[in-house]
């Protein structure tokens, strides 16, 4: 899953992916698993309000080289077509 990322139109970081989840763009949410519960938990609780699917990744290392950025990203998400 994380190879769409890479492939498909994405939004990367928690202010991007709020925006993307509240106006029903969003069709995959990733939250890294060693990010702030500060950052994940709000964003977590709209996925499930939404419906929308969420995909846990184990760092925010490895999140952010599927975004293809060369730092850390907590949250991103795939963009519906």
């Amino acid at each position: 899953m994380l190879t769409l990322l890479k492939t498909q139109e994405k939004v990367v970081g928690a202010k991007q992916t709020r925006r993307a989840i509240e106006v029903d763009a969003a069709r995959t949410v990733f939250l890294a698993e060693d990010a702030s519960a500060r950052v994940t938990e709000p964003l977590m609780a709209l996925c499930a309000q939404r419906g929308i699917p969420v995909t846990a990744v184990p760092t925010m290392k490895q999140l952010g080289e599927a975004c293809g950025i060369s730092v850390g990203s907590a949250v991103a998400a795939l963009l519906k077509p």
